[in-house]
Parts: structure tokens; C-alpha cells; sequence
């Protein structure tokens, strides 16, 4: 990032920083501190720069939810939130002044303008203009513009967890009628690019030749991590496998017919252990999505982190990195509990833009009084259409962590906990320390 860029974003954060709710101040010196810290950003969905007349980018989720009915968005994320705006002007410099119909306009033809003029670079234009130097993407693939050393991969691997017919599995409410297609079409897609066209018979030989040639052709390909998007499916309750159990199942319907929905959980919950297990052989992290989730029919309860317990006290696991994305919101007390467990991390994608900075704080002072370790910096950046694409919700994510960040660390040296050379090291493990270990990262700190 260029030096005029860091010290306008500086600038901005400051102000930003100065306005928190009937905050104490927060330390000035410390939130230019954070403010200045190349961030390292566990979860996001980038998008591809589409030249024109090119076809659309489809690849940045495994589970778009646009097919789902419609359902509410919180009030960040709503079009009329003002922070948008804020958010554009730092992007792409367009007057705040203007309104209406006339706003609109200059703000896409500034847009088209620097999209032009960057090309293919224009995902990097958008990290350097937010002071983050590294963005971890959940993409089926990463694609041109979003190459490593600034992207890195995260894959997605429900689909191999669902191997057999899911017809049944699919019509339990409106949400998965539209989502367990979208993981058959991604299974297809695995045993395509392995040259494989039909499932194998057994349960060992679907591991053998399906799942593990397609985490290590992942891995090979350069992803860091993978993630599980479950709790949009099911409960994340992924109990003990019964591995003969499994197998049976597996023989008697993958030539045809519908599992119930306790014997694909048998199947599921088999390979989810073997799909983690493999990671981390693999030196992969495993990324698993835990908070409130969108759409109608979403099972909030499923997705509560104490469920993972099981899996997470598996010892045969404890090789693997695993990152509660979203750090369980609002369930965070839970999170913080799991984050006891060696091989266990959290970030606060999705919380950094679906509450305020100041309601964000006491969750970073509560982990960071005891786990400073374990907390990761992420914004879940997403495409949420003409006006609220990915690099404005990256902004947004990226400016609240920084002020929750330093509103939090300012309360802890006020009432003694740390010093600020202390106040420094956790804000640079929380943006970007904690990152490099958590995926084990080959960048330097």
C-alpha cells in the first residue's frame, strides 16, 4: 500500500474511532497502531474481475443462497445503512454531497472507471485500499485476479459428505430444496476433474479414489484451508462414527435409493472425521461456519458451537487446525469455551458487520482476557449487490474490527490488564499473528 493511502485510511479510522457510543476515548496512538497493521483476513468471497461480455463470476460460495426465499437482512447489511456510503467514498472517492439519482451515477462510473483502469488487479486495488494484506477466499476456485501471494484458498467439501441420493434430505424445508443440489452439482464436479464417472461400491474405495485424491489435488492447487458449510444443512452435532455402520449404508444405497435421515447422518458424521482427519494430514485447516445463519428455515440451534464438542475432543483430530468462523454469534461465551482445546480458533468474520464496533468490543475484551491466541481477524466480505458489493463490505468489516479492536484494548490498558506494548502484541496476533499459525502461513510476521 502506498504511504498516502495508509495515512488516509489512519485519518478515517480515527474519526470513525472518536464517534463510539458514550465510549470512553478510545487511545489515539493505539488505534493508529492497529490502523496501520497489514491484516491478515481468514474468511471472505471475493469476486472475480469480469471483463465485459464475460460470463458471471458463480464461483464465489458453494451455497449462494439467492435461490432460497426471501428473508431479512440485519440492519448493517441493509441498503439504506448510511455506512455504505461512508464505505464508498473511501473506495472510490465519491462525493458524499450528492444524493438520489445523481449519487448513483458518479458512484458507477467511479467504479467502472477504477475497475478499467485496475483490470485484473482490481481485487488487490480493493486490499491495499483497506490495509490488508492477505485475504483468505472460501471460493470453489480462486480464478483470475484473485492469484496468491495477496489471495489464498479456501475450498469447500460438504459435497463429499454426500455421496448418496439427497432427494429426501432436500425437501425438508424450502431453504434445502434449493441448497442440496448445489452440493450434488459440486460432487459431480470433484469426480469430473478426477476422471471418475460413477461412484465406486464401497465406502473405503469412495475415501480412497473420491475424497482424498480431491482434498490433496485441493491442496496441491494451493489451499491453506477448507470449510464446512454444514450447519446450512444440518446440525453440527457430528457424533462418534460407526464405521461398519457407515459402510453398510453407503453399499446398500449407492447404486440407488433414498438413506433415512438417521442413516445419512451415520455416513456424514464417518466422513466428516475422515475429511478433517485428512487435512490436517495435509497441513490444512478446517474452517466450520457457526453463528445465526440467513434464510427462513436455517436451524440456529444446530449451529451452536457446543455441538462440534464431540468432534473437537476427537484425539485422532488433534493434528488439524479448526477455526469456529464467526465466532459462534451470539452464542460467543460458548466459543470462548471450546477455545480451551489446543487445536481449536475463532475469528470474527460476519460479527464485524452484522453488529457495531462497540457491541463488538466486550467480545474481543472477553476472548482476549483469556485466549489472545485463538482470536483471528476476518470480515466475511460478500457480494451483496449493485450498491454493497464485496470491497464495500470488506471496508465495513475491516474499519469496525479495527475500532472494536481498539476500543477493547484501550478498556483493558485503563483498568490495568495490559500496558500498551502489550496492547500492540495482541492487536498484531489478532489482525495478523494469530492467522499465520492458525493456517499455518508461509508469510512472515
Amino acid at each position: 500500500m502506498k504511504r498516502s493511502t495508509i495515512g488516509s485510511c489512519v485519518s478515517l479510522f480515527v474519526v470513525l474511532t472518536s464517534g463510539a457510543r458514550a465510549q470512553a476515548p478510545v487511545d489515539s496512538a493505539l488505534a493508529n497502531y492497529i490502523a496501520a497493521i497489514r491484516a491478515i483476513d481468514g474468511h471472505a468471497h471475493p469476486m472475480r474481475p469480469i471483463p465485459p461480455g464475460a460470463p458471471a463470476d458463480t464461483e464465489y460460495d458453494a451455497l449462494p443462497l439467492d435461490g432460497i426465499p426471501p428473508f431479512p437482512l440485519p440492519l448493517r447489511l441493509r441498503a439504506d445503512n448510511p455506512e455504505w456510503r461512508t464505505a464508498q467514498h473511501a473506495l472510490y472517492g465519491v462525493s458524499l454531497a450528492d444524493t438520489g439519482a445523481r449519487y448513483r451515477a458518479a458512484l458507477h462510473n467511479a467504479v467502472d472507471r477504477i475497475k478499467q483502469q485496475q483490470g485484473q488487479g482490481f481485487p488487490t486495488w480493493v486490499l491495499d485500499r483497506i490495509g490488508t494484506d492477505v485475504m483468505l477466499s472460501n471460493r470453489i476456485t480462486l480464478g483470475p485476479g484473485l492469484e496468491p501471494p495477496r489471495f489464498r484458498w479456501v475450498s469447500f467439501v460438504d459435497a463429499l459428505m454426500l455421496p448418496l441420493d439427497t432427494h429426501a434430505e432436500a425437501s425438508r424445508t424450502p431453504d434445502t430444496e434449493s441448497l442440496y443440489p448445489k452440493e450434488a452439482k459440486l460432487l459431480r464436479r470433484y469426480l469430473h476433474d478426477l476422471g471418475l464417472p460413477t461412484l465406486p461400491p464401497t465406502l473405503n474405495g469412495y475415501l480412497a479414489t473420491v475424497v482424498v485424491p480431491t482434498l490433496r489435488k485441493q491442496h496441491e492447487n494451493g489451499a491453506v484451508a477448507l470449510k464446512f458449510e454444514a450447519a446450512y444443512l444440518r446440525s453440527l452435532d457430528f457424533d462418534a462414527p460407526d464405521s461398519v455402520l457407515a459402510q453398510r449404508i453407503y453399499a446398500r444405497y449407492v447404486a440407488g435409493g433414498t438413506p433415512t435421515r438417521a442413516e445419512y447422518k451415520a455416513v456424514e458424521d464417518y466422513l466428516f472425521r475422515e475429511i478433517a482427519r485428512e487435512a490436517g494430514r495435509l497441513g490444512m485447516a478446517v474452517q466450520i461456519h457457526s453463528t445465526e445463519g440467513f434464510g427462513g428455515f436455517y436451524m440456529t440451534h444446530g449451529s451452536a458451537p457446543h455441538l462440534l464438542e464431540p468432534a473437537l475432543n476427537d484425539s485422532s483430530l488433534r493434528g488439524t487446525n479448526f477455526i469456529i468462523v464467526h465466532g459462534g454469534w451470539p452464542l460467543v461465551g460458548e466459543t470462548q469455551s471450546l477455545l480451551a482445546k489446543p487445536n481449536v480458533y475463532t475469528d470474527i468474520s460476519a460479527i464485524a458487520i452484522f453488529i457495531q464496533p462497540t457491541e463488538l468490543a466486550p467480545v474481543l475484551r472477553q476472548w482476549l482476557g483469556e485466549w489472545p491466541e485463538k482470536v483471528l481477524f476476518g470480515t466475511d466480505a460478500f457480494e451483496g449487490g449493485p450498491e454493497q458489493g464485496w470491497p464495500e463490505v470488506a471496508w465495513l468489516g475491516t474499519t469496525s474490527a479495527r475500532r472494536a479492536l481498539a476500543i477493547a484494548l484501550t478498556g483493558m490498558m485503563r483498568d490495568g490488564e495490559i500496558d500498551r506494548a502489550r496492547a500492540e502484541v495482541l492487536a498484531r496476533m489478532v489482525m495478523r499473528d494469530n492467522a499465520i499459525v492458525a493456517y499455518r502461513l508461509p508469510i512472515p510476521r
